[in-house]
């Protein structure tokens, strides 16, 4: 914002075109730094902007996790996989909150879903292989019982 706009802003005036926040950015920034319940706010904030948006709920979904609201991450992740069956992020996290549970088999399958497609990149790796390593595990105790 130029020096002009500002000084019009702090004497009264309306700036020209008000600033948007990006609140999707901003929720990222936040569970990023562990502020969930705030982060929580804002991806709130982007769902209103754009209404049934999957990456902003599956955000939503993890928020949710990382307070320990495990029912409705799951049921977020659910919503997700309504509207897109194959979101990679959504399977990765039922998958890991059903093993948390116990619920060996509905893990299995969201892991085996989230590996037929996964997603790309390095930062995608780690869960990638968490994925592999935790399914194979699974498979192996499903076979030696």
């Amino acid at each position: 914002m130029s020096w002009f706009r500002k000084l019009r802003r702090l004497f009264g005036g309306r700036a020209e075109e008000e600033e948007k926040v990006d609140y999707y950015q901003e929720g990222v920034s936040l569970l990023q730094a562990g502020h969930y319940h705030e982060a929580l706010t804002s991806f709130r904030l982007a769902l209103r902007e754009s209404p049934g948006d999957t990456a902003v709920l599956q955000q939503i979904a993890i928020a949710y996790t990382r307070i320990g609201m495990t029912d409705d991450a799951a049921k977020t992740y659910r919503m997700v996989l309504e509207r897109d069956p194959k979101a990679a992020g959504a399977h990765y996290g039922l998958a890991f909150l059903y093993l948390h549970e116990g619920k060996e088999e509905e893990a299995i399958g969201h892991l085996q879903a989230f590996l037929d497609s996964p997603p790309q990149g390095p930062e995608a790796d780690r869960h990638v292989e968490h994925a592999r390593k935790t399914l194979e595990e699974l498979v192996s105790a499903r076979g030696a019982e």
